[in-house]
């Protein structure tokens, strides 16, 4: 497993697409979320992932750290540990 330092020095981080007034897109709200309100937000994070010049280093940091929460590297939780399991199995 890499290690990250997780300091403001990960510049990779300030040039993400995500960062800005659409950054609750990629994290669960703290009420209940309907089905549809997840996948229409899940959606929309997606598509900005999607031209984000940092993805690939974004989805390579999740992994390594095993984030646990929100969409990193445009790929949600779920997605992230099928991935991972994929890798190891």
């Amino acid at each position: 497993m890499a290690f990250y330092d997780r300091s403001p020095g990960d510049l990779w981080q300030a040039h993400a697409a995500c960062r800005g007034p659409e950054a609750f897109l990629f994290f669960a709200p703290t009420h209940f979320e309907k089905k549809e309100e997840k996948i229409s937000r899940e959606t929309r994070a997606k598509m900005i992932c999607d031209s984000c010049p940092v993805r690939g280093d974004c989805l390579d940091y999740a992994l390594a750290i095993r984030e646990p929460h929100g969409i990193w590297g445009g790929l949600t939780e779920q997605e992230r540990r099928v991935r991972l399991a994929r890798q190891t199995g």
